[in-house]
């Protein structure tokens, strides 16, 4: 699709920082470049109407904002999309309804990038030319049943747009025990960073790969589940008394957290690799 970088509805009202403030203790020494730069960030957000956007976190903390779409309008929905794309050329929208989907569609269609998962919810908004640069490292994210990847696809599109290369392996949970074995071995092949590992039932899966593997293991208990201990429950207990070390466990389908922490991860070892190359 063409893009168009005007916004489409949105009613943007910056909120105003103290920025003459911040020059002026800037000019008289008081403080650093440095330190003028993160001030003028740390309010750098937007207002519309009901909702207060942070723009500049991604340039802050190294993780984009990302609209939970549940709990808004769809109207709601396109005017925040609208705004990202006017300040940064791209937007992210996760847990999305079908009328969210659809609004999105019928008024950004033909003006910028759309890519759409329905099933999970997922909607990825970007101006032309505004592609997000690879880091040139990779994580790993498996699943233990297909009914996870709802949840791993939330961590694949949070680390692809942190610039991060993803290795997939869904449906290779413990109920068939060999089945992680050949996927597990291509991630470690490929230097994967970290692994983010999404299961729902007993949620055993992240204890077994923590066992197995040097990098770090992000475990994603969902939903999935039934009976005692369902809802979750079971799966996020089962993996916080895990006995594996090297594992960490994010909220019951928490994919969002779990990319964002792996992509940290990968950014980290780019910039240590960049460090040791004299860049």
């Amino acid at each position: 699709m063409t893009c168009d970088p005007r916004p489409v509805t949105c009613n943007l009202q910056p909120v105003t920082c103290d920025l003459r403030e911040v020059l002026e203790k800037l000019r008289e020494g008081e403080i650093s470049i440095a330190e003028a730069e993160g001030l003028l960030r740390l309010n750098a957000v937007q207002e519309i109407e009901g909702a207060v956007l942070d723009i500049q976190r991604e340039s802050r903390i190294g993780i984009p904002e990302i609209v939970l779409g549940e709990g808004k309008t769809p109207a709601q929905v396109v005017e925040i999309v609208s705004a990202f794309l006017a300040s940064k050329g791209r937007a992210i929208v996760t847990r999305a309804s079908e009328e969210q989907i659809g609004a999105v569609g019928e008024a950004l269609s033909g003006q910028c990038e759309l890519t759409v998962d329905r099933k999970a919810g997922i909607i990825v908004a970007c101006r032309h030319g505004a592609g997000q640069p690879s880091i040139g490292r990779k994580i790993g994210i498996m699943t233990g049943g297909t009914a996870d990847i709802v949840v791993a696809e939330e961590a694949r599109v949070v680390a692809e747009e942190m610039g991060c290369e993803v290795v997939t392996a869904y449906d290779v949970g413990i109920a068939g025990f060999h089945r992680h074995i050949e996927p597990l071995k291509r991630m470690l092949h490929q230097e994967v960073d970290a692994i983010v590992v999404v299961a729902g039932m007993e949620g055993a899966l992240p204890s077994v790969i923590a066992s197995l593997v040097d990098v770090p293991v992000i475990g994603v208990p969902t939903s999935v589940g039934y009976g005692f201990g369902g809802g979750g429950v079971g799966a996020l207990t089962t993996m916080l008394q895990s006995c594996s070390p090297g594992l960490s466990v994010v909220n019951i389908d928490n994919g969002i957290g779990a990319g964002a922490i792996a992509a940290l991860i990968a950014h980290r070892v780019a910039r240590a690799l960049r460090k040791g190359e004299g860049g």
